[in-house]
C-alpha cells in the first residue's frame, strides 16, 4: 500500500495499491492538470531526488522549501511560539534533516494550513511527530485527501491558538486562512497569508485571486471581506507562500493600499 503524491499539487493520499484516477486539487477551476496529464510519485520516491531547505527569515521565523522545486513550489515556516512551535502550511517532502532540527527545537505543537493547495504531506509531518494536531478550516473539508485523527476542523472566523490567530478570509478557497502572531517582528506583529494574498514581485503589495494559474479575480466585495478579517490583528510583516515573497515593514498599510490598487483595477 502507498500513499500516492500528486507531482502537479504536491498532495499526498490515502494507502492504496494502484494510483487515484485523478486528482480532484488539480482538476479544480483554480489549479490545473498539466498538458501531459496527471502524474504520481510517493515520499521515498520524492526523498531520492530533492531534499528540504531551511532558511531563517527572522528571528523566531525559517522557510523550508524542497530542492529542486516540487509541485507548486511553495515554502512552508517553522514558526517559534511561546505556546509552543507551529508549522504553518506544508510540503509533500518530510526529510530526516528536518525532523531531526524540529525534534531539537522543542518539537511542534500545532500544524496550520491555510487552504487545500498546500495541504501537501500534512498527515505525513504529524505522524513524525506523534500525531500533533492539524488545523483545517471546515469549510475546506471537502477537498482533504487522506483522512486522519490528527485533522481538526475548525470552524467560525477565527480560532486562537496560544497567542496566535488563525483568520478565516475565504477568497481564494472558502476556507483560506492566515495566522497572526503577535510575539513576532519584536512585538510588532506577523501575518502568513499563504495564497490568500499573493506578495508582488515589487515586495510592496499584495493582491487577491480566485485563481492565479488560470487569472480568475476575485469580486470587490470579496476583497473588501479579506481586508476586514486581517485588520483587527497589527502586523509589521507579511510571509507569503513563495521565496522571497515578504513584505518586511508597514504590512497593514500594504493590505489596506493593495485593496485600493486592486479596487481601482477592476472598476467598469
Amino acid at each position: 500500500m502507498i500513499c500516492f503524491i500528486c507531482t502537479a499539487c504536491g498532495t499526498q493520499f490515502g494507502e492504496r495499491q494502484e494510483p487515484p484516477q485523478s486528482c480532484p486539487i488539480c482538476e479544480d477551476e483554480r489549479q490545473f492538470v498539466p498538458e501531459a496529464g496527471q502524474q504520481w510519485t510517493d515520499m521515498r520516491s520524492i526523498g531520492r531526488t530533492h531534499e528540504v531547505i531551511w532558511k531563517k527569515e527572522a528571528e523566531g521565523v525559517h522557510s523550508l522549501e524542497i530542492s529542486p522545486s516540487f509541485a507548486i513550489g511553495q515554502r512552508a515556516f517553522f514558526i517559534n511560539g511561546p505556546a509552543g512551535n507551529i508549522l504553518w502550511d506544508c510540503l509533500s517532502l518530510v526529510d530526516e534533516q528536518s525532523v531531526a532540527r524540529i525534534k531539537a527545537a522543542g518539537g511542534l505543537a500545532a500544524i496550520v494550513i491555510s487552504h487545500p493547495h498546500f495541504y501537501a504531506s500534512m498527515v505525513e509531518w504529524s505522524t513524525v511527530f506523534n500525531g500533533v494536531p492539524i488545523y483545517v478550516h471546515a469549510d475546506d473539508g471537502e477537498w482533504v485527501q487522506r483522512s486522519d485523527p490528527a485533522l481538526h476542523s475548525w470552524e467560525d472566523d477565527t480560532m486562537p491558538l496560544g497567542q496566535a490567530t488563525i483568520v478565516r478570509c475565504g477568497g481564494h478557497f472558502a476556507g483560506s486562512s492566515v495566522l497572526h502572531c503577535p510575539w513576532l517582528e519584536g512585538g510588532r506583529g506577523a501575518l502568513f497569508v499563504g495564497d490568500t494574498m499573493q506578495i508582488a514581485l515589487d515586495r510592496k503589495y499584495v493582491s487577491f485571486m480566485r485563481s492565479y494559474p488560470n487569472l480568475i479575480p476575485l469580486n470587490a466585495r470579496t476583497v473588501e471581506g479579506i481586508v476586514e478579517a486581517v485588520r483587527p490583528y497589527p502586523f509589521e510583516a507579511i510571509y507569503g507562500a513563495f521565496a522571497g515573497r515578504t513584505i518586511k515593514k508597514d504590512g497593514m498599510s500594504a493590505v489596506v493600499q493593495s485593496m485600493g490598487r486592486y479596487m481601482r483595477a477592476i472598476e467598469s
